[in-house]
């Protein structure tokens, strides 16, 4: 939601400035320990909300509303445990908080600054990106499409070099692809990248959907409640031109604003939605052959030949949630002869021993591509006997990817933004939390332990582990 220079109607007593709800905001993040960028989010859906009211923008009634509905709603629980009033609570007008919940939960690839940092500056998507690309030749779609499911779109830079591989496989065939994903953001941000890929591959239908794992390939709202308040929404492309495609594809921000909210779960600390979305893009110049493969309420198949699965979960999650939760039920909507292509952080890589040495005996990675497999096949069952699945040799499983830097950069004397964006990778793919960066920060230690890293191995790498669950064919 946009910060607004708002028209001064007088304010008078009790109307608050932005320093005065800045300090509220600050006090509840500190409190909770949520980030700023978070707090934006999950309030209006607007990660620079806290920044920009730092610099100096004014806040809207509207946004203001919201924002203290938000922190009455949302009191410490610790001090709701006390029987008193955060200080957060004492500010909102004079007013009792509401009953308190759990404190929002933190989750680590929903922090954007990291994030995109991480993106631009490490080589993991285009590795990932050629990786499941390799997936392509052992694919026998059907009619009347080959049928992707990305559980996870992210940016979309993954998703986008896939389709690029598709195309050049398979230039003429229908596509049909279900991109899931709950942040508003990078919604943006991947369907920046659709105009392009509608242009080259016109025969494309692309659905995006903020629905849960065990929803999205169906594209149904498993409760009632949920069902009832499904936003779908069918949009058709004119002209044939990637300009044009990327003008209307521009327009949908104001309904992605409005509509593709999320909010955080009390009992799990993860994202949840606000209302299920689901949003359809094709040409209208190939709707007559795209017509029998556009879903429509109450007409979805979740038949996929390829399914991705990269970096679907948090790392630290236990092998019970992983399998459960996330894999098993993108594996039930595989088709015969369809494929699911999962990819994790492996560690055992320079960017872990930076983190030991500032966390010593800190292992994020506990849970490797063997036993994901083991309990995959446990939540199956019976039905585990349709299923191969592949850990394959560590020499095909695992792969490596960088960080980008220049040949001669860490030769010598390493420049402070390079050991800045070397730390920010290791603690990113690590899944540190912000209420423990704040001691290391303080006392330096961390730039010494990154430099001394990167001058041991001459840059910086990661692995990542990938496995495969297929679906047996039926017999002939």
């Amino acid at each position: 939601m946009r910060i607004e220079e708002s028209q001064d109607h007088g304010q008078g007593h009790g109307t608050p400035t932005a320093e005065q709800i800045l300090g509220e905001i600050r006090d509840y993040c500190r409190e909770t320990q949520t980030a700023e960028s978070t707090f934006g989010r999950l309030v209006v859906n607007d990660g620079k909300l806290v920044s920009r009211l730092r610099d100096g923008a004014r806040i809207t009634t509207g946004t203001l509303d919201k924002v203290r509905a938000y922190l009455a709603e949302h009191q410490p629980a610790t001090n709701a445990a006390a029987g008193q009033p955060s200080p957060v609570a004492k500010s909102l007008n004079g007013g009792a908080a509401a009953n308190a919940v759990a404190p929002p939960g933190f989750r680590f690839f929903d922090n954007r600054q990291k994030y995109l940092l991480f993106v631009s500056t490490c080589s993991e998507k285009t590795e990932v990106g050629n990786r499941i690309s390799l997936e392509l030749g052992n694919l026998q779609p059907a009619p009347p499409a080959l049928r992707i499911f990305d559980a996870g779109v992210g940016d979309g830079t993954v998703l986008s070099r896939v389709m690029r591989a598709v195309h050049a496989r398979f230039p003429t065939m229908p596509l049909y692809v279900v991109a899931k994903e709950i942040s508003y953001e990078d919604v943006r941000l991947m369907l920046e990248k659709m105009a392009d890929r509608l242009f080259e591959h016109p025969a494309t239908v692309l659905v995006v959907t903020n629905l849960y794992y065990a929803e999205a390939p169906w594209l149904t709202p498993r409760s009632v409640t949920s069902a009832q308040g499904l936003i779908w929404k069918d949009v058709t492309l004119t002209g044939n031109t990637a300009h044009g495609f990327a003008e209307q594809i521009g327009e949908l921000e104001g309904f992605l604003a409005e509509n593709w909210r999320a909010g955080i779960s009390p009992t799990t600390g993860n994202p949840v939605y606000q209302r299920p979305v689901i949003l359809t893009l094709r040409r209208e110049d190939h709707s007559f052959l795209l017509d029998p493969i556009m879903p429509r309420p109450g007409r979805v198949m979740a038949d996929y030949d390829l399914v991705i699965a990269s970096q679907p979960y948090r790392a630290r999650a236990s092998v019970e949630f992983k399998a459960s939760k996330v894999l098993t039920p993108l594996v039930k909507s595989l088709r015969p002869g369809g494929r699911l292509i999962g990819i994790h952080s492996h560690g055992k890589d320079p960017g872990i021993e930076i983190i030991d040495q500032v966390w010593p005996g800190d292992d994020p990675f506990k849970t490797d591509r063997y036993a994901i497999l083991r309990q995959v096949k446990r939540e199956l069952g019976a039905a585990a006997r349709h299923y191969n699945f592949n850990a394959s040799s560590d020499a095909r499983s695992i792969f490596r990817y960088h960080m980008h830097t220049l040949p001669d950069e860490v030769s010598g004397p390493i420049g402070t933004s390079t050991l800045f964006a070397a730390w920010n990778a290791a603690i990113y793919v690590a899944q540190i939390e912000d209420n423990r960066l704040s001691e290391v920060v303080r006392d330096g230690r961390y730039l010494e332990a990154t430099d001394g890293v990167l001058k041991k191995h001459g840059g910086l790498w990661f692995n990542d582990e990938t496995y495969v669950i297929s679906r047996r064919r039926a017999p002939a």
